[in-house]
């Protein structure tokens, strides 16, 4: 992406001439702004994902279905944002970061308020699509203002703080969503977006300068029909293999409509002079194992919310508030990390801690197999804790490492590709949770959900997880180490 352009009117101040200190000034406030502002988009998102969890039981009663099939509630938000995510790029190149930044959480606010008011399951299916769409606008896109704004020498430091305020989605979401569903009803688990989303409109309209290249791209359109069928065959496949909606035919030819549409975009990617997923990326084996080891490895971001709340209310019988009182844990542990990780990836190097935290966030995930309603509080608290410290420097090495050896030209692309990798990966998560509870249920012969069934969706997950570590392996000892470097100096 080339030199930001002059904001249109109604936009930042128009940017001064280059070397102008005034200009200087300005940039150096925006880079230092820009990781709270997209962190502020992450949050919204994040918060909105943790309630929606807490709120599946009581969501299905009021809606007459079953918590366990609510789970398409979070894989419908993941598959639209896995689909349009990879035009993202394209659509901040053509019509300005700043201006799709703002619009995305407008448009997010918009959906949020129509799950409030949704009486059926459909129309809340439709709603939560409206939200995934503007979601795979509003953090891709503010994290190319990021890329595009921020030194590469700070690029670390400025990926791992940008997690510090989206924070208040995993910390703040299932006692919030708790509360809200216990003491008032699950609407307000969506209306609380509105003030979340205000605050960001504010603060990106007088913080934010325009950035937007000389001339977009065209738009590869059947490279964009291509991926959709093919991630939207993926994640329809999941569920139905979750809930037996379709039959096994018709499943197999879903899949094999899929696989030949990713195919297809291989060679049509090889034709293009600028595809949406720029499959040459690959080549760079940093990035090729941080997206492909990462994506398994984020399997347990969608399916860990869902198991917990399966097991904590459906199983256990706990009230939300207090289910979400001990979800919490998990976000203190990420949130006691963030302080640590740039020092221990400097000591220990990526490969060594990718390995490692691989390895113990997948044990400690099966680890929460063990929980029944015998369990002490204070052993489930401490296992979530565990978790979500590893886990959260896990993910901080992840996304930094899929930039270590991109050049400046292809950051826009890197984003796009990674990004719906990342949806991709959290999206399976929960259908592959989804798909043991219900394949544990029918194996028993039993007509409703039970705790046994819990534990083969931890297994299952842990066990996912802890294989990411393999693929780690296969990094370099010193990848990623220009990051490290730049980062002490």
């Amino acid at each position: 992406m080339s030199a930001p352009s002059s904001p249109p009117s109604g936009d930042a101040p128009r940017a001064a001439a280059p070397g102008d200190s005034q200009q200087d000034a300005a940039t150096r406030r925006s880079a230092k702004m820009i990781p709270w502002l997209v962190g502020v988009a992450l949050a919204m998102q994040m918060l909105d994902s943790n309630m929606v969890a807490s709120a599946l039981p009581a969501m299905g009663l009021a809606l007459g279905v079953t918590p366990v099939s609510l789970n398409v509630l979070i894989t419908a938000y993941v598959l639209a944002v896995a689909i349009f995510v990879p035009i993202s790029s394209w659509t901040a190149d053509r019509f300005g970061a700043k201006r799709v930044f703002l619009w995305a959480i407008a448009l997010f606010v918009l959906g949020s308020v129509c799950c409030a008011v949704s009486q059926t399951l459909g129309q809340m299916v439709a709603s939560r699509i409206l939200q995934g769409l503007s979601g795979a606008m509003m953090v891709p896109v503010g994290r190319i203002i990021l890329l595009h704004t921020v030194p590469r020498q700070d690029l670390l430091k400025a990926i791992s703080f940008l997690s510090v305020p989206a924070l208040v989605g995993p910390v703040f979401g299932p006692p919030l969503g708790g509360l809200l569903v216990t003491y008032l009803s699950w609407h307000w688990i969506f209306l609380i977006n509105i003030p979340i989303g205000i605050l960001g409109i504010v603060m990106v309209r007088r913080h934010i300068v325009e950035v937007r290249p000389d001339t977009a791209p065209r738009l590869d359109f059947l490279g964009f029909l291509l991926l959709a069928f093919c991630m939207a065959s993926l994640v329809i496949c999941m569920e139905a293999v979750s809930h037996g909606s379709l039959s096994a035919s018709a499943v197999a030819g879903l899949a094999a409509a899929g696989v030949a549409c990713a195919w297809f975009y291989r060679g049509h990617s090889r034709r293009v002079a600028e595809p949406l997923i720029d499959l040459d990326l690959l080549k760079t084996p940093s990035f090729a194992i941080s997206v492909l080891g990462g994506s398994v490895s984020r399997f347990v971001v969608g399916a860990t919310p869902f198991l917990l709340v399966m097991q904590l209310q459906v199983g256990m019988g706990y009230s939300p508030l207090m289910a979400g009182l001990i979800s919490l844990s998990g976000a203190m542990g990420a949130l006691v990390m963030k302080s640590m990780a740039t020092r221990i990836l400097g000591r220990f190097g990526f490969r060594n801690v990718l390995q490692t935290t691989s390895l113990i966030t997948g044990v400690t995930i099966a680890a929460c197999a063990t929980f029944t309603a015998s369990t002490p509080i204070w052993l489930m608290v401490s296992i979530l804790l565990v978790s979500g410290f590893f886990r959260s420097l896990m993910f901080t090495a992840v996304n930094s490492l899929a930039y270590a050896d991109i050049d400046s030209a292809n950051m826009s692309r890197a984003n796009g590709f990674a990004t719906m990798a990342t949806q991709v990966g959290i999206s399976l998560g929960v259908g592959i949770a989804a798909a043991a509870l219900n394949l544990s249920t029918l194996l028993r012969g039993a007509a409703s959900l039970a705790l046994v069934d819990v534990m083969v969706g931890y297994v299952v997950i842990g066990v996912a997880c802890a294989a990411s570590s393999l693929a780690f392996r296969k990094l370099d000892p010193h990848a990623g180490h220009a990051l490290l470097s730049q980062d002490k100096d």
